[in-house]
């Protein structure tokens, strides 16, 4: 019997809508936990996860019958009702409408690993606007700006 083997993986970005600061620090490991839930439970492989209070990356191993869509609506939709069922903010959470989707090599993992965990630190430095468009311009991926996330100045 054949069988499908194969190594898919992707980091994922995506932000909170208008880029409110919403997601507490104090609830940030909470946030990575549920949503690590979701990957697995989708049979992805969650390698790397974490955030600032406006946006996440998740680095993982995505599973051959799963489209990277599906999954982010999954991850998106779960989490928000989730958190809004938590009471963390006043009014209603939810993610921005849109995503990023980078692929990686095996000999990337580490580092970009290391990228995610280390969000908090790396945000003291740069921007998440800078960080994304630079990503998108590193990948080559044509983009109007003005179709990118919303970026609150």
């Amino acid at each position: 019997m054949a069988n499908t083997y194969t190594q898919i993986i992707i980091q994922l970005v995506f932000a909170v809508e208008e880029r409110q600061s919403l997601i507490a620090a104090t609830h940030q490991e909470e946030v990575n936990k549920y949503i690590t839930g979701i990957v697995k439970k989708k049979r992805s492989k969650m390698l790397a996860i974490n955030g600032v209070p406006d946006h996440i990356h998740i680095l993982l191993g995505l599973h051959p019958t799963q489209a990277i869509s599906d999954l982010v609506r999954d991850i998106k939709s779960d989490s928000s009702e989730w958190i809004n069922g938590k009471g963390w903010i006043r009014g209603r959470f939810s993610w921005q409408e849109g995503y990023g989707a980078f692929s990686y090599s095996r000999s990337q993992l580490d580092t970009v690993a290391k990228y995610v965990i280390n969000q908090p630190e790396h945000h003291s430095k740069h921007s998440f606007k800078a960080e994304y468009l630079s990503t998108l311009r590193n990948f080559n991926i044509a983009f109007e700006e003005e179709y990118v996330f919303r970026f609150v100045q």
